[in-house]
C-alpha cells in the first residue's frame, strides 16, 4: 500500500473537499496527513517540508498574482453598483423583439462584463436575479434560459482580465521554465501574463459566436422556447444604448488595452481598471457627477498627453514649455484626485464600498489560501513519489504527445466536476505541464485549451460552480433539473470550442505572436 500513497493522497482529497470542509484547510491537512504518514513508513523525507517556507516566501512576492485583488475589487465595484442590470435592461429591450433576441443580449451582456470584471460568481447571480425572470416571463423555456445564463455567466473564465487566466499564466510560465531547465537550458525565456490575454482573446469570441449562433439556431427551429419579447416594451434608442454601453467598453479599453500596448503590466492595468470602475460607480450614484465625469477625463487626457510628451522635471535642462506642461500635468492629477475622493465619498455613503471590499477580501482570501494550502500539498506529493509517476505515466501512453494531452484533457474535464478551477491550476497542472511541454505542446496553446476545458468545469453537473451559483438567485419556478439539463448544450458548444482551438492552434498563437513580436517555440521545435 506504501508505493500508492501518492494515488491515495488525491483520493483523500475528493473525499475531504466533498464532505464540505473548506477547501484550503482541507488541502493543507490532507497534505500534512499523509506527509507523516509516508515518514512513519519510510518513504518520504519529512525534512521536504522545510521548502514549505520558501513557497510562500515566493507566493507573497509574486509580482503577477498582485493583479487578482485589483481585478476582482473592479468587478466587484461594477457589481454593487448595479451597472450590470443597467445594461442587461438596456440590451434586452435592443435585442427584445427578435426570437432568442433576450438570450443574444444575455450572451452580450455576458460577453461585456467578462470583459470588465473577469468574476463568474459575480455575473451568474447579477444576470440570474434580473435577466432570468426577465425571460421567463417572455416565455423563454426554463431549462433553455437557465442554460444561457450559466453559460454567459461562465465567459468571465477565458475572456480577459481573468482571474483563471492570471494564475494559469504563473502555473505555465514556471512549467515551461522547468521544461527549459530538463532541456539543459540555462538562458529560460517566461511567459507573460499579457502573452496569455493575447492568447485568449480570439478563442473567447469565438465561444460567444458559437453561443449566438446556437441561440438564433433554436430560436429558429422551435420558436416556443425562445418568443420575442412583449412588444408593449419601449425600444432602446440609440442614445440608451451608447450609455449603457460605452462605459464598460471603455474600462476594457483602458485596462486590455495598456497591457496588450505594452503601456502598463497586469498590475498597473488592475489598478486603473478599479480606479475606473469606482469612477464609473461614483458617477452612477449621483451626487457630484458633472466632477466625477471631468475628472475622468482629466485622467484620460493625463495619460495619453504624458505618453505622448513626457516632461522630466528633474533635469536641469528643460526650457520653460516644460514647466507649463508640468503644471498642466500636475493639476490634472489633482483634478482626478478630487473626483476619485468624490467617487470615493459617494461610494462609501451609498455602503458600496464596504461590500465591495468585503467581497474583494472574502474572494482573495479564498484564492491565496487555496494557492499556499496547494503549495504544501505538491510538496508532499513530490516526496512521495507522485510527480515521477506522472511523467512516467505520461511519456508511456499510447498517441505519444497527442494522447497524452487527451487523456490528460479527460482526466481535468472529470476532475473540474468535483474542484474548483484554483485546486486544479495550483495543484494538478503544476504536475503535468512540464511533461507535455517537453512532449512537444506549445505552452501558450496548450494553456489555453486548459483554460477553455476549466471553464466547461463550471457547467458540468453535479458540482459546476455557475449551477450552483444559479441555483441560489434563480426564482423558485426553476428547478435543479432545469439548470442541469439547460447546461448540456452549452456543454458540447464548449468541447467543439475547444477542438477548433485544438485543430487551428492559431486561434491562440497568432495574435501574441503579433503583439508581442514574438513566437514562444515549442520544446519539440528547439530540440530538432
Amino acid at each position: 500500500m506504501t508505493e500508492h500513497l501518492d494515488l491515495l493522497m488525491f483520493a483523500a482529497l475528493v473525499v475531504a473537499i466533498l464532505s464540505g470542509f473548506p477547501v484550503a484547510f482541507s488541502i493543507a491537512g490532507v497534505a500534512i496527513l499523509f506527509a507523516y504518514t509516508g515518514w512513519m513508513f519510510g518513504v518520504m523525507d519529512i525534512s521536504l517540508l522545510g521548502a514549505f517556507g520558501q513557497r510562500v516566501f515566493g507566493l507573497i512576492s509574486n509580482q503577477v498574482l498582485i493583479a487578482i485583488p485589483l481585478f476582482v475589487l473592479m468587478g466587484a465595484l461594477l457589481e454593487k453598483s448595479r451597472i450590470a442590470e443597467d445594461l442587461l435592461d438596456t440590451m434586452g429591450r435592443a435585442f427584445g423583439q427578435l426570437r432568442g433576441g433576450l438570450g443574444i443580449s444575455v450572451i452580450l451582456v455576458g460577453a461585456l462584463l467578462a470583459a470588465s470584471t473577469g468574476i463568474v460568481g459575480a455575473t451568474v447571480v447579477a444576470m440570474g436575479m434580473s435577466a432570468l425572470p426577465t425571460m421567463l416571463r417572455a416565455g423563454y423555456d426554463p431549462r433553455v434560459s437557465s442554460g444561457i445564463v450559466c453559460t454567459a455567466g461562465t465567459l468571465g473564465q477565458i475572456i480577459p482580465p481573468s482571474t483563471l487566466l492570471i494564475i494559469l499564466a504563473d502555473v505555465m510560465s514556471n512549467a515551461y521554465q522547468q521544461a527549459q531547465y530538463e532541456q539543459g537550458k540555462f538562458t529560460v525565456e517566461a511567459l507573460s501574463v499579457g502573452q496569455f490575454f493575447a492568447a485568449a482573446l480570439i478563442p473567447g469570441l469565438v465561444l460567444v459566436s458559437l453561443y449566438l449562433i446556437y441561440v438564433l439556431l433554436r430560436g429558429a427551429i422551435k420558436p416556443q422556447d425562445m418568443p420575442p419579447a412583449e412588444a408593449h416594451l419601449p425600444r432602446a434608442t440609440s442614445a440608451e444604448i451608447f450609455t449603457a454601453i460605452a462605459p464598460p467598453v471603455l474600462l476594457i479599453f483602458a485596462v486590455l488595452g495598456s497591457i496588450l500596448g505594452g503601456l502598463a503590466t497586469p498590475t498597473e492595468a488592475a489598478s486603473v481598471g478599479a480606479v475606473g470602475a469606482l469612477l464609473m460607480a461614483g458617477a452612477r450614484l449621483g451626487p457630484m457627477r458633472n466632477l466625477i465625469l471631468i475628472a475622468a477625463c482629466a485622467l484620460v487626457f493625463l495619460v495619453i498627453a504624458a505618453g505622448l510628451f513626457p516632461v522630466r522635471l528633474q533635469r536641469s535642462d528643460i526650457g520653460g514649455g516644460s514647466y507649463i506642461l508640468g503644471g498642466l500635468y500636475i493639476s490634472l492629477a489633482i483634478l482626478g484626485a478630487l473626483g476619485i475622493l468624490a467617487a470615493l465619498r459617494n461610494g462609501v455613503q451609498a455602503r458600496m464600498i464596504q461590500d465591495a471590499a468585503t467581497s474583494t477580501m472574502t474572494m482573495t482570501a479564498m484564492i491565496f489560501a487555496t494557492i499556499l494550502a496547494a503549495g504544501m500539498f505538491s510538496l508532499v506529493f513530490i516526496g512521495l513519489g507522485g510527480e515521477e509517476r506522472v511523467v512516467h505515466w505520461l511519456e508511456n501512453l499510447p498517441g505519444g504527445a497527442t494522447g497524452a494531452l487527451l487523456v490528460t484533457m479527460l482526466i481535468v474535464f472529470v476532475i473540474g466536476f468535483f474542484l474548483d478551477f484554483v485546486e486544479i491550476s495550483v495543484i494538478v497542472l503544476p504536475l503535468v505541464t512540464p511533461t507535455l511541454i517537453l512532449l512537444g505542446h506549445d505552452p501558450l496553446w496548450l494553456g489555453i485549451i486548459l483554460a477553455i476545458n476549466l471553464q466547461t468545469s463550471f457547467l458540468t453537473p453535479p458540482f459546476g460552480f455557475s449551477l450552483f451559483y444559479l441555483r441560489g438567485a434563480a426564482p423558485p419556478e426553476i428547478e435543479t433539473g432545469h439548470i442541469y439539463r439547460g447546461g448540456a448544450p452549452f456543454i458540447g458548444l464548449q468541447a467543439l470550442g475547444g477542438a477548433l482551438v485544438w485543430v487551428w492552434p492559431n486561434l491562440a498563437t497568432w495574435l501574441p505572436s503579433m503583439i508581442f513580436c514574438h513566437h514562444t517555440m515549442t520544446a519539440a521545435q528547439e530540440t530538432r
